[in-house]
C-alpha cells in the first residue's frame, strides 16, 4: 500500500465531537466524556474508511498568536474569554470541553498517535508545515475553510471537510475549490483575505464579497497584481473597486501575513506510522476505557489499528 499522511486538525475535530455528542456521557467522577468518545470515534473512522500509513494530532500551541495579533488586532477577538499577558489567550471553551482536554492527550498518547504543536502558532500552521514538507501525499481532516489553501491535486494534498459531518465528509481537491469559489487553491488566501471571514474577526474589504474578490483574482492573479492594477486609474479596474481597494489599503497590507498558513516550521523527527498496539499498549488504553467510561469508542479505534498491521 502507497504511504499517506493524514493529519488531523485536533481543536476543530474534538469541538466537533463536543457539539455532536450529548454531554450526559460521563466518567464515573462526573466528568463529561463526549469529545472524547467523539474524537475517537472520528480516528477509528478515518483510519478504516481512508487507510492513512502516517497519521499526526496536529495541536494549537497558540490559537490565537500575538504576531497575528498585532497585524490585526480583531484577529479572533470575539472568541477570547481572558486576556492573558504573558502567553495565549484563554479561548471561549465550554467548560466540559476544558475539563476533557487532559484525557483526550492521554488519550491520543496510549494509541502512540504523536501530538504535534509549535510554540506562537496555530494548529492550521502545523497542518501547513507538516503537508508542504511531507514526501507523500496527504489527507488534511478539518472544518476549517482556511486549509483549502493546502490542497494541491499535483502533490496529492486534498482536504477531508467535516462541515456536514463525519458521516457525509466532503473530499476537497483544486476541482471543489474552484467550482466553489471560482478560485484556484493557490489563489484562496488572498480571495479569504479580500472577502474577510467574521468566524476569525477578518473585516475584509468593504463592498467586496466573494463574487466579487473571485474575479479580481481571476482578472489579476493575486493579491499583488490586484493592487498594482487599482493603482493605475486609467487601467481596466472600475473606479469603485480602486477605491475600495484604496480605503482597505492598511488591511490589505498585512493581510496576507495573517491569513496564509506558515509552512516552513521546523517540527523536528517523530514516529507518525500507523501500527497496531502491542499488548502493553492496549492494556493501558483499555486502563484508561474503562476508568473514563470510554464505551465502545476505545475499542473500535483499537480494531482499526489493528487492521493497519
Amino acid at each position: 500500500m502507497a504511504d499517506r499522511l493524514m493529519l488531523l486538525d485536533t481543536p476543530s475535530l474534538y469541538f466537533r465531537a463536543f457539539y455532536g455528542l450529548p454531554d450526559s456521557l460521563k466518567a464515573p467522577d462526573g466528568t463529561p466524556v463526549n469529545a472524547v468518545r467523539g474524537l475517537l470515534d472520528m480516528i477509528a473512522r478515518l483510519v478504516t474508511d481512508y487507510e492513512p500509513t502516517h497519521l499526526v494530532a496536529c495541536w494549537d500551541d497558540d490559537w490565537r498568536p500575538q504576531w497575528r495579533v498585532e497585524l490585526i488586532p480583531s484577529y479572533k477577538e470575539h472568541r477570547v474569554a481572558r486576556k492573558v499577558a504573558t502567553g495565549p489567550d484563554v479561548e471561549e471553551t465550554p467548560a466540559g470541553l476544558v475539563a476533557q482536554l487532559p484525557l483526550i492527550r492521554e488519550v491520543l498518547a496510549a494509541l502512540n498517535l504523536p501530538i504535534v504543536g509549535a510554540a506562537d502558532h496555530e494548529a492550521d500552521d502545523v497542518i501547513g508545515s507538516l503537508a508542504s514538507q511531507a514526501a507523500m501525499p496527504v489527507d488534511i481532516v478539518t472544518g476549517d475553510r482556511d486549509l483549502f489553501q493546502l490542497v494541491d491535486d499535483e502533490r496529492g494534498i486534498r482536504v477531508l471537510y467535516t462541515a456536514r459531518g463525519m458521516s457525509k465528509l466532503e473530499l476537497v481537491t483544486d476541482v471543489t475549490v474552484v467550482g466553489k469559489y471560482k478560485v484556484l487553491p493557490s489563489q484562496y488566501a488572498d480571495f479569504a483575505a479580500l472577502r474577510g471571514d467574521t468566524s476569525d474577526g477578518l473585516p475584509g474589504v468593504a463592498g467586496i464579497g466573494e463574487k466579487t474578490a473571485a474575479s479580481l483574482l481571476r482578472e489579476f492573479a493575486d493579491l499583488e497584481g490586484i493592487l498594482e492594477a487599482s493603482r493605475e486609474p486609467s487601467g481596466a479596474m472600475s473606479a469603485s473597486v480602486r477605491q475600495k481597494l484604496a480605503a482597505a489599503a492598511d488591511y490589505l497590507a498585512v493581510a496576507p501575513q495573517v491569513v496564509n498558513v506558515v509552512r516552513t516550521l521546523d517540527l523536528g523527527s517523530f514516529e507518525q506510522r500507523v501500527q497496531p498496539l502491542d499488548d502493553e499498549q492496549e492494556e493501558t488504553l483499555k486502563k484508561l476505557a474503562d476508568t473514563w467510561n470510554l464505551g465502545g469508542a476505545a475499542d473500535r479505534v483499537l480494531k482499526a489499528y489493528a487492521a493497519r498491521g
